[in-house]
């Protein structure tokens, strides 16, 4: 590193922390950390072309960007040579879950993952019964991270927290003073926004009122409201889509995993993307993100009615009401293409579909489910068109998200971003490269108003990965949903190496903080 450049990136350093004497050792350090990215194919996440570039790494921040072999780089401790590959952001995925206090995110890493978005569908990490994220927060803060983890205040956490009762559906203005009190306490703790989980309990029996009451408090804070929606219902999806912006404003509405259930059809696709950009231009702020598989994998809650879901007495539904029970199930599994078109995730099923588990077990399908009940375990729900999903990811207003947690069986959770190069850029020639990198990086860091990640620029935070897009593959399936993707040659997290041949190296992620 040349003397001039380190002067000029540490003098102010080294004034504050005992003048010009202490400085000297200071570069040493830094210099120790720095990397010379030489000819790279440059695609900064703004969505501008790919460029030639020689990138200049210091410490944690992108220090410098130049044509290649342009002078006055100087030396680095670690050059890496291009090779024809792309420098591109790390991928930032606005729909996680899992917890990095129990869990390892090295799948995620795998496919270019260096931020991950916690705390979804109204329901947040905690340490055991503590329904306070500070907690969690300061535990992150003192353990080694993988990846970059950002947290959203989460709606069925503070229900609880204020002391409602999950089947309370009218809230006395005390219940919703508490409430707002709490993500007050939140957003100033560093959360990014707030998640709604409206199709679970207690999401589900919440009302407009109370979630308006909320969406107030983080518009405050200048944040974001994610929501699985009410409905996705392909019926449905338009009047769920009404009460996220209602119950949002004045604060930015987002729609997790955008997904149109048995819906079908490009123009469908089309149809919804106007509405949406008709809202965009009434100056709603509205975003959504997607993951680019046709199953869901969530809950087999989804199939039971609301009057058997918790916190109601299961055993008596089933007592009293089986034959109801049973017929609705029948119904709806039907609607939802039947017991073949559900995947079981959870132990002792996983891996058989409903109708191979219900068969084995001796029993019609719908007697099978009740059985199980609400609470007896997650799936791969295969209720999604094609045409129709392809067409909704591909718009510029739609984040790229894996809805993913690690040891989840189902392929988004390893795969989704290896997809997206190898599928969407490269084999079926979608979009570009710079776009298909927009749309995973720079897009939603703007979502989530993270000011220095999403782009490669000078002083931003050098979250970054290397990779030659023709060699990027997702290896997962739905038969072997944990088969790590490949191709991403080396991923780094604030300016240190997280991920290279094949496996983790570090652990250089942060717990990220709003304001």
């Amino acid at each position: 590193m040349s003397q001039r450049l380190t002067r000029r990136l540490l003098i102010g350093g080294a004034m504050a922390t005992g003048g010009l004497a202490s400085w000297p050792a200071r570069a040493a350090a830094l210099a120790e950390r720095s990397t010379l990215f030489r000819e790279v194919l440059l695609v900064d996440g703004t969505g501008a072309a790919p460029r030639l570039a020689d990138i200049l790494l210091t410490g944690d921040r992108i220090a410098r960007i130049t044509p290649p072999a342009a002078s006055g780089l100087g030396s680095a401790a670690r050059v890496i040579a291009g090779e024809g590959r792309i420098l591109a952001p790390g991928f930032i995925d606005t729909h996680s879950h899992g917890d990095p206090l129990k869990e390892s995110f090295e799948s995620f890493l795998a496919m270019g993952v260096t931020t991950i978005v916690l705390g979804q569908d109204g329901d947040g990490p905690r340490i055991r019964k503590d329904l306070d994220p500070r907690s969690w927060m300061n535990a992150i803060d003192r353990v080694r991270l993988d990846v970059n983890v950002a947290l959203l205040a989460s709606h069925g956490t503070l229900r609880r927290a204020a002391g409602v009762s999950d089947a309370v559906r009218h809230l006395d203005s005390a219940a919703l003073e508490r409430m707002a009190a709490q993500l007050e306490i939140e957003l100033r703790a560093g959360a990014f926004g707030l998640s709604y989980g409206l199709e679970y309990v207690p999401g589900i029996y919440s009302e407009t009122a109370e979630l308006t009451n909320l969406g107030r408090v983080v518009s405050r804070h200048g944040g974001v409201v994610m929501s699985h929606m009410r409905s996705e219902n392909d019926d449905e999806i338009e009047a769920s889509i009404d009460e996220l912006i209602t119950s949002s404003l004045p604060a930015r509405p987002h729609i997790s995993h955008l997904k149109v259930v048995f819906g079908k059809g490009e123009q469908r696709a089309r149809e919804l993307l106007a509405s949406l950009a008709a809202k965009r231009r009434q100056g709603i702020d509205l975003t959504a993100d997607e993951y680019p598989y046709t199953a869901g994998y969530t809950g087999i809650d989804l199939l039971f009615p609301q009057w058997a879901l918790p916190p109601t007495d299961y055993a008596s539904v089933v007592a009293t009401r089986r034959q109801e029970l049973r017929d609705h199930l029948e119904k709806r599994m039907i609607r939802r293409g039947g017991p073949e078109a559900l995947l079981l995730g959870s132990k002792p099923y996983a891996g058989k579909t409903v109708a191979q588990a219900s068969q084995e077990a001796g029993l019609h399908f719908a007697d099978f489910l009740i059985k199980l009940g609400p609470e007896g375990g997650s799936g791969a729900h295969f209720t999604m068109d094609k045409a129709l999903q392809d067409t909704l990811i591909l718009d510029p207003f739609v984040a790229i998200s894996t809805d993913g947690r690690p040891g989840m069986r189902h392929p988004r959770a390893t795969g989704t971003y290896a997809k997206w190069i190898e599928e969407y850029v490269v084999r079926d020639r979608k979009l570009p490269i710079e776009e298909a990198v927009r749309k995973a990086t720079a897009f939603p860091a703007g979502i989530m108003r993270f000011a220095d990640r999403g782009v490669i620029r000078v002083g931003a935070k050098a979250d970054l990965i290397l990779f030659d897009p023709a060699k990027v593959k997702a290896r997962s399936t739905y038969v072997d949903p944990f088969a790590m993707a490949e191709g991403f040659d080396l991923v780094m997290v604030n300016g240190r190496a997280a991920f290279a041949g094949g496996k983790r190296v570090g652990f250089p992620g942060r717990l990220l903080r709003a304001g």
